[in-house]
């Protein structure tokens, strides 16, 4: 059996992706979630696996130069969105508003252990050239409520933007733009796209960790799981600029 270990993001894709690679190797997997600093980590620990999923290439390469991986793959991108709970937009918003609006609480994943924030705060980087002072702002406002080492689990089923904001934790969330569909379907939640000149691309890059991870590092290159993984929201792009 395959042992993965994958970033949290991937969960709602993993499971048809893990169906079509049994169905056509015969492989079993077992898979653990997380954020992929945290699981890098536990394999710097002395934790064995055979694959490492991660949301950023940083962790995949920490490995390679640690020796704890043999190579790495390249396989999905994101990029991000913004949610808020409708009860505080008016009609007028739009994501850059309402994120430069300081009596809103922003929340966002755990910049070092998780990579969706990492992501935010190259956003937050990327507004500050743009408008000097906003971006620091955000990084001190900024309520890093998920992906920590000591975050509270987001409860089974649902998604951290919208359980933060529905229980009273944040009024927006900064995360990935691959739960946007699934978010508006929720009437009290709207979901602002940022413009595509200040969006950041997040890349996906597996860790082969053992001679067995290759056959699933090459599974996801194929066709199929690229359409498994654009019918779940994320971009296939495999070099830095591509689509999100």
């Amino acid at each position: 059996m395959l042992k993965i270990l994958a970033a949290g993001s991937l969960r709602r894709v993993w499971t048809p992706l893990m169906m079509q690679f049994q169905a056509e190797t015969g492989m079993t997997s077992e898979t653990q979630f997380g954020p992929a600093g945290l699981l890098r980590q536990r394999i710097e620990a002395g934790e064995t696996c055979d694959f490492f999923a991660s949301a950023s290439a940083n962790h995949p390469a920490a490995l390679i130069s640690a020796g704890l991986a043999l190579g790495s793959i390249p396989f999905a991108s994101n990029c991000l969105c913004l949610s808020v709970a409708r009860r505080v937009i008016s009609g007028r918003d739009d994501w850059l508003s309402l994120l430069s609006n300081p009596e809103l609480r922003l929340a966002t994943s755990t910049p070092g252990s998780d990579p969706s924030g990492d992501y935010a705060w190259q956003l937050f980087d990327n507004l500050e050239r743009y408008q000097p002072g906003l971006g620091e702002s955000l990084k001190n406002r900024a309520l890093c409520l998920v992906g920590g080492a000591n975050s509270p689990a987001v409860p089974p089923g649902e998604m951290a933007a919208s359980w933060l904001i529905r229980s009273g934790q944040a009024d927006m969330f900064l995360g990935y733009a691959s739960y946007a569909s699934s978010l508006r379907q929720h009437a009290d939640i709207f979901v602002c796209d940022i413009s595509e000149e200040m969006n950041v691309v997040a890349h996906y890059v597996s860790a082969i960790c053992t001679e067995m991870g290759m056959a699933l590092g090459a599974f996801l290159r194929t066709p199929i799981a690229m359409d498994i993984l654009r019918e779940n929201g994320f971009g296939v792009g495999l070099s830095p600029g591509s689509d999100c």
